[in-house]
């Protein structure tokens, strides 16, 4: 492994039924992750995904390069631009990507990793620390 690996790239299709499941998952039932009139209402550009089911697509890339969810051992991230669902069966693409961006002394790696939706990052300084094999 060398500063500068690619991991494989994911692409996600976030649609309106996913949701739902993830909203009784979390029970962040917010309505401006199902309600269109709600949303506009308040000044969004129609419904959006959670933030956290985002973040969380970003973890599986990490977590599905490394075979073994626990070695990912920190992720944090910060919501930079929404991600808007339409009402249809194809949903929203969010793309996502990674890179080393460091090895460290002590057997782990920083990951960095992008989040696209519509040719724009949904994600800011998205980071993994990750143990290594």
């Amino acid at each position: 492994m060398n500063v500068g690996d690619q991991l494989p790239p994911l692409s996600v299709r976030i649609t309106r039924a996913q949701l739902v499941r993830y909203a009784g998952a979390s029970l962040d039932f917010n309505p401006i992750h199902w309600n269109e009139r709600f949303a506009t209402e308040v000044g969004l550009p129609g419904v959006i995904a959670h933030g956290m089911l985002t973040m969380a697509l970003g973890g599986r890339l990490v977590t599905d390069w490394l075979g073994d969810p626990g070695r990912l051992i920190d992720y944090s991230a910060r919501f930079t631009r929404p991600v808007v669902v339409p009402d249809d069966d194809t949903g929203a693409l969010v793309e996502f990507t990674g890179k080393v961006g460091e090895l460290r002394d002590d057997g782990t790696a920083r990951i960095d990793i992008t989040a696209k939706f519509e040719g724009k990052s949904v994600l800011g300084k998205a980071q993994a620390v990750v143990r290594l094999p």
